[in-house]
């Protein structure tokens, strides 16, 4: 905040009131009122030359990463891309459909409330019989009208049962989940190979 000077009148004034107060330090010398000292003048810095820059983008040198909500792979290259959790001359016999299921379910037509309950109990019931291999039958789905801008995948419960066997209560019962071969119902099944009860 810049300082201003004081008028005549407040100048007198401020004699006045002076004049009729007691010091508070008699002792010591009053000095003499400051003078006003000239304000300094600004010195420039001096000039330094600065190279012209090129236009740039924020974030041109950085890596290219593909966005991170790109679409989901299919589900069969991410059941591919999945570890091996069982013995890899076991799984091969079982892709190739030469084990044969010890149990099955059918979802085929199931709604997903009542999906989900029923394969709990089917896969919890399966292990504590001692079963290893059991097929879980979803069916394809059906291809239904799709009029929104984010495509839905065909077949809900194809799509949901994964994610329900890598959860508990059941991801601690399944080992391994394949798609079925084609004899036991290819892409509309799949093979769950459960661990043993212990």
């Amino acid at each position: 905040m810049k300082r201003r000077k004081l008028t005549p009148d407040e100048a007198a004034l401020w004699e006045q009131v002076a004049a009729r107060t007691e010091r508070m330090h008699p002792e010591r010398k009053t000095p003499d009122a400051p003078k006003s000292k000239p304000k300094p003048k600004p010195v420039k810095p001096p000039h330094v030359h600065r190279p012209e820059l090129d236009p740039f983008d924020i974030g041109q040198a950085a890596p290219h990463r593909p966005a991170p909500h790109d679409l989901k792979k299919p589900l069969a290259e991410r059941m591919a891309g999945a570890p091996l959790a069982m013995d890899r001359k076991a799984f091969t016999r079982m892709r190739r459909g030469k084990m044969v299921p010890e149990a099955r379910i059918d979802l085929h037509g199931m709604t997903l409330d009542r999906a989900h309950p029923a394969l709990t109990g089917f896969i919890l019931r399966a292990q504590a019989d001692g079963k290893r291999l059991v097929l879980v039958i979803t069916g394809k789905g059906k291809r239904g009208e799709d009029h929104g801008p984010i495509p839905r995948p065909r077949g809900v419960l194809k799509h949901q049962v994964p994610d329900w066997l890598s959860r508990p209560p059941l991801a601690q019962a399944v080992l391994q989940i394949a798609e079925a071969h084609v004899s036991h119902g290819g892409g509309g099944a799949y093979y769950v190979y459960l661990r043993r009860t212990r």
